[in-house]
């Protein structure tokens, strides 16, 4: 059950002399706890709260390898939240893990707002995963020749890949010639699973029958066009998970009631910041999209390096024509799910069924959810900064000095 592997001695550091390696990765608790204590043994730290675990260490598997126990995260929870989607509709209570002070508080006070002024409409204009392999030619021309005829056997490609998946569908084929090389963007649906895994075996089968009547010499999985946990202009386009919108009409008297600022005000800020975003060449334009996320990616399983696609997006304030405020969110490249990976472990799957989300059919209605929530922070960062009261938020809630304050989930429950 346990073997033994010698290490080499690393120049200027203590060898670790025997490192103890279970088959299969010892899913098994004595497995677990053993590897643990000898990880004690080695730091000399006790790992009272790592071994303090909920989650059976069986069911990780093919989660984690390697498992000693697991990290715990202070969860919050923000709300209401009512949501006017084609998917999810009501009130919420978002499950938020972080141990940044004030966030929560943030995320609630713009809940707060947008609830009493009738909600938050989302819609998903396009849901979809993609992989971008790079097939390699001899010339330019056997690279046009090959760009130009591979869309017309997309039958015969679409039946290879989905040979491999009862879910995941290939919508399209998109090529992209540099040089001699050709990158082919393969679009898929993938249910409720962010299906990385799925469309990934689905492409190599598919680029394999390629390979067998075309002239490329040979191809690489991944040629990096996807931008699959990495930041691209390309992502403002969609296509890589859900492309979400969020929007509300705030009155003025809700937004100097709740969030203590003006439709004027916002939106003279919006304008001020979006030319410094474009000064630093940023990537389209938010507030702090990656807060919310990863906050939410964190509490409901979610594959939290994907925060980085993700929040990649575009927020908008504008004033209407009767001085009150119109702000949205667009999440062109949201990636999320409610099957697989994380989703079905421990409070994972707790903070999912807080939402009504967890299992299938819960994808759409989740990537609504956290597209509000998106808009809720925006508007109570952008609000803290134009009435000055930011950084004295965070000297009463964060860090520095944390005070006792009240919720507004008790207050706000009475009066909306």
């Amino acid at each position: 059950m346990l073997d033994l592997i010698s290490s080499e001695p690393l120049t200027g550091v203590e060898p670790l002399q025997l490192v103890p390696r279970m088959k299969d990765q010892g899913y098994a608790v004595p497995d677990v706890e053993r590897r643990r204590e000898w990880i004690e043994q080695k730091t000399g730290c006790y790992l009272k709260h790592v071994g303090a675990c909920s989650i059976p260490s069986q069911e990780m598997r093919g989660n984690i390898e390697n498992p000693i126990g697991a990290v715990q995260m202070p969860l919050g929870v923000a709300g209401p939240l009512r949501v006017n989607g084609m998917h999810a509709v009501g009130t919420f209570y978002v499950p938020m893990a972080t141990t940044e002070g004030a966030l929560v508080r943030s995320y609630e006070r713009g809940m707060a707002a947008l609830t009493r002024a009738g909600g938050v409409t989302t819609r998903i204009h396009q849901d979809e995963n993609c992989i971008a392999p790079v097939f390699c030619f001899d010339s330019v021309r056997d690279a046009y020749e090959f760009s130009q005829s591979v869309t017309e056997d997309l039958q015969a490609i679409r039946e290879a890949a989905e040979s491999t998946t009862h879910h995941g569908k290939l919508v399209r084929l998109e090529c992209h010639p540099i040089g001699r090389e050709v990158i082919v963007n393969f679009s898929y649906t993938t249910a409720d699973a962010h299906g990385m895994n799925m469309i990934v075996k689905a492409t190599e089968k598919a680029c394999q029958k390629i390979m067998t009547h075309s002239k490329a010499r040979q191809f690489h999985l991944f040629s990096g066009f996807s931008s699959e946990k990495r930041a691209s202009g390309s992502l403002l386009s969609g296509g890589k998970g859900k492309k979400v919108t969020a929007g509300a009409l705030l009155p003025k008297a809700a937004l100097k009631s709740y969030l203590h600022t003006t439709p004027t005000q916002l939106s003279d800020l919006w304008r001020r910041t979006v030319v410094g975003h474009m000064q630093a060449n940023a990537i389209g334009y938010n507030g702090h999209y990656a807060n919310g996320l990863a906050a939410i990616f964190i509490a409901c399983g979610q594959d939290v390096a994907n925060v980085a696609n993700s929040a990649v997006g575009i927020t908008n304030f504008e004033v209407t024509d009767e001085g009150d405020l119109y702000a949205t969110v667009t999440l062109p490249s949201l990636t999320v799910a409610t099957v697989g990976g994380g989703t079905a472990l421990g409070t994972s799957r707790e903070c999912l069924e807080m939402l009504g989300c967890a299992g299938s059919g819960g994808a759409a209605k989740f990537a609504e959810i956290v597209a509000a929530t998106i808009l809720a922070g925006e508007l109570s960062m952008g609000s803290a900064i134009a009435s000055s009261e930011f950084v004295q938020a965070h000297e009463t809630l964060g860090r520095n000095r944390p005070g006792e304050c009240e919720s507004p989930i008790s207050i706000i429950r009475c009066s909306i």
